[in-house]
């Protein structure tokens, strides 16, 4: 049983931790799922980063097909699932950018590849050939080559502000546990579901 009086970013914090002590395969992984204007849905794979200001933090080319959808809708959902522990966590709110300061200062951490590929890439745009990426990738090592590589202005990351979060634990027969903590005015209201 979870306790629902306890902060869900606890409940979510330890069970992150647990994931990682576990050996669970990218326990930060989670899937990404997006509106376009046109009501179409999409979904992939992202790296969760970091707790921050009340949100969930992740990175990315804000020109890609998500940046592109989190500029026209902000809603989005976000999904943890380590089956090998039977558990997830769905986490659905609002998307919004994070400051230019936040941003710069993770993509310092990154490998010096990556931050090359964050300039070489024009993400989710079609690809001729891959020789073309590779090209990019040589020219912008040489551009940058003795210096450190500064972030792009179209690179950085996205706060997901929740509005519900909901843990999953999977029990045998079917009978799972579902536990929601809802945003509202005055804090989080939390309930059960059934499986």
């Amino acid at each position: 049983m979870l306790d629902l009086s306890q902060d869900p970013f606890l409940h979510f914090e330890r069970l992150l931790n647990e994931a990682g002590e576990k050996n669970v395969p990218e326990a930060n992984a989670m899937t990404l799922a997006t509106v376009d204007e046109k009501g179409v849905p999409s979904a992939r794979i992202v790296y969760f980063k970091e707790l921050s200001a009340g949100g969930f933090v992740f990175y990315g080319n804000y020109n890609s097909h998500k940046g592109h959808d989190i500029s026209v809708n902000p809603n989005v959902c976000l999904n943890f699932h380590w089956p090998v522990l039977w558990q997830q966590i769905r986490i659905t709110g609002k998307a919004e950018k994070i400051s230019a300061a936040e941003s710069d200062k993770y993509f310092r951490t990154r490998a010096r590849l990556s931050q090359i590929g964050a300039w070489a890439s024009n993400q989710s745009e079609e690809l001729k050939h891959y020789d073309h990426l590779a090209l990019r990738v040589q020219e912008y090592e040489k551009q940058f080559d003795g210096q450190e590589v500064p972030r792009p202005p179209h690179w950085g990351g996205w706060r997901v502000i929740p509005t519900e979060i909901e843990f999953w634990f999977g029990l045998t027969g079917r009978l799972h546990e579902r536990y929601i903590y809802q945003k509202t005015s005055s804090g989080w209201k939390t309930l059960m579901r059934n499986p």
